[in-house]
């Protein structure tokens, strides 16, 4: 909290996000902050994502998994790193995801990697898109972070009910065109959300 105080980080619509239960929350990937100040702007426990080979380290591998992070691949895929995600949500966790697997170069949203649409229709959980600004505050551009204004968005919990039915009893050959509409879905929600208190 203080951390996020320290960068002046305006939260707007953390009421949107269930207080217990399953929950994705997929977010736009600006810094290293966006996994802290998203956590950190709810009154309930969140699951973070975070590469494999960081787990390896006596040191870092202690912090993540006081932090309760999931070990996944540099990709933010894999087998084993979706079944890790499944058995989080499963247990009634919160998980945080960046569909762009990695931060931006540019403060421009990346396209989506593979793999979420999967994670999306298979947890059954409800899916909140995130809007974060914390680019200018500690860009990929910058060595060390600077005081600046950030800001975390919550929207509206997307459920993909009609999604995950059609996924559950279509052909084996049409299950991608479903995870890709997941996907772009998701996507477009993250990208509608603006940085002021507004309906959206």
């Amino acid at each position: 909290m203080l951390f996020r105080n320290l960068f002046r980080c305006r939260v707007y619509h953390p009421e949107r996000v269930p207080l217990t239960g399953p929950v994705i929350l997929a977010a736009n990937h600006e810094s290293y902050f966006d996994p802290l100040f998203v956590g950190s702007s709810l009154p309930r426990s969140i699951n973070y994502l975070a590469r494999e080979d960081l787990f390896s380290n006596r040191l870092s591998g202690s912090f993540l998994r006081g932090l309760n992070s999931v070990p996944v691949d540099r990709g933010g895929g894999g087998a084993r790193g979706l079944k890790n995600i499944l058995e989080r949500l499963l247990r009634g966790n919160g998980i945080i995801i960046f569909p762009e697997g990695t931060r931006t170069s540019d403060g421009e949203m990346r396209s989506a990697q593979a793999g979420i649409g999967l994670a999306i229709i298979r947890s059954r959980a409800p899916v909140v898109p995130v809007r974060v600004w914390t680019y200018n505050a500690y860009g990929r551009h910058r060595a060390v972070p600077r005081l600046a204004t950030t800001a975390v968005k919550f929207g509206h919990p997307i459920h993909f009910d009609s999604v995950r039915e059609r996924a559950r009893i279509c052909p084996r050959p049409e299950l991608r065109n479903l995870y890709q509409q997941a996907t772009e879905e998701t996507m477009a929600a993250i990208v509608r959300l603006r940085p002021v208190m507004d309906g959206a």
